[in-house]
């Protein structure tokens, strides 16, 4: 029986690189994502309008007749990016929206590996490295992905309830490679942004127990020169 990954994020740009990457060595891929991946074997739709409670309680019942066995690892690569100081007019919508796309998603994702994860699989949630000092020109931002940093760290305890043995980790990217980052900064050293391929071979090794860094690990990725290194 194949083994199986959830990817929470699975339309968005990452999650969409993620999907490719596991159905290419035939996995069982599910999307969690507001709208559905086609090229996942099932996607689990959430409606963004929904209270936090109840959006976890749509995705786990999604999930429920979708699994007939435990998955070896839930990827959450939801998230988004929102600029603005404590001045800015839009600072409370833009620290609401970025609470939600990284905080709340990481929160049911580690919902869904404590029902679901088998015993020694993988959790992976998205903070960034800017978030490991001040972020004054992007406070929401930095906030949201500051609290996963700190999920991260308490999923990682014995005592958090994920299955025996359940390794978790926070990725920290700089700039991923995608369409919109390079529609948005088209004069930019791109040799030094990650390539989502990258990742998504990474997040494989470690989804299938090689090149695992130790549980609670805020991992730094970095591109220098086209080369990608994952280091704690």
């Amino acid at each position: 029986m194949a083994s199986q990954v959830i990817v929470y994020g699975g339309s968005g740009a990452l999650g969409t690189a993620l999907v490719k990457f596991f159905k290419a060595q035939s996995w069982c891929v599910i999307s969690v994502d507001l709208r559905s991946n086609p090229e996942a074997d099932h996607s689990v739709n959430l409606d963004s309008a929904l209270s936090l409670e109840a959006q976890a309680h749509q995705v786990l019942g999604g999930l429920q007749p979708r699994l007939d066995k435990p998955v070896e690892a839930v990827l959450c690569v939801a998230g988004g990016w929102a600029g603005g100081s404590v001045t800015s007019s839009s600072v409370f919508a833009t620290t609401d929206l970025m609470w939600k796309q990284s905080v709340q998603s990481s929160l049911i994702a580690a919902r869904i590996a404590s029902q679901h994860l088998r015993a020694g699989g993988l959790l992976t949630l998205t903070g960034a490295q800017a978030a490991q000092g001040g972020t004054p020109g992007m406070l929401g931002y930095g906030m949201a992905k500051a609290a996963v940093h700190q999920l991260t760290a308490s999923l990682a305890d014995p005592a958090s309830g994920l299955p025996q043995g359940a390794w978790v980790n926070a990725i920290l990217p700089v700039t991923l490679d995608t369409p919109a980052n390079r529609a948005g900064m088209p004069d930019a050293d791109f040799s030094s942004w990650t390539p989502l391929s990258s990742i998504a071979k990474e997040l494989f090794e470690w989804a299938s127990g090689r090149h695992r860094l130790p549980s609670g690990s805020l991992v730094k990725i970095n591109t220098q020169g086209g080369e990608t290194t994952f280091s704690v």
